[in-house]
């Protein structure tokens, strides 16, 4: 088992289902590309909150996700026991992001504040629209704000802080 200490787990995916006879599984990647997931020889699985860590021996896209064979899971009812777990892997065994670019990981927990100083809260989570990504911030209330050139003026991650130009009352 792998002790979680004061690490931050990134989730890179989750074991969606079974492919084959020999243990191989299907994964859904959250990484962009999607195969960047396989750039991790080491694939921690979270079962009943435990890290377990696995090797991986071998994978490759296949139609919409990616197919994975484990180290020493050779059989359909091992692999079968994986389906639905997390693949994670610790926070500084990412690259390090180019200038003006984040992970969402990093983004989480930051303060939100706007122009004037105002607090909005915190940043709870970020998703995808397709034309831009979206930080949902929780603070007196729930607001939805893009994560875009003009709205977003500043990320100070040492101190926690990021500066918005919104409207608090939007």
């Amino acid at each position: 088992m792998v002790q979680e200490g004061h690490a931050k787990w990134v989730i890179l995916g989750r074991i969606s289902g079974l492919f084959g006879v020999r243990g191989w599984v299907k994964v859904f990647s959250y990484t962009a590309p999607r195969e960047n997931i396989l750039d991790y020889p080491v694939w921690c699985l979270n079962r009943s909150e435990e890290w377990e860590p696995h090797q991986l021996e071998s994978g490759r896209p296949h139609g919409k996700g990616i197919v994975a064979k484990l180290k020493d899971c050779d059989e359909r009812d091992l692999a079968a026991e994986l389906i639905g777990l997390d693949i994670g892997v610790q926070r500084d065994q990412l690259p390090a992001a180019e200038a003006s670019e984040y992970y969402w990981t990093d983004l989480e927990g930051q303060r939100v504040k706007t122009l004037q100083g105002a607090d909005l809260g915190r940043v709870d989570y970020l998703f995808e629209t397709g034309s831009n990504d979206v930080m949902v911030v929780k603070g007196d209330r729930q607001r939805m704000i893009p994560f875009i050139d003009g709205v977003i003026i500043a990320v100070d991650l040492p101190q926690g802080t990021i500066t918005v130009d919104w409207d608090k009352d939007f």
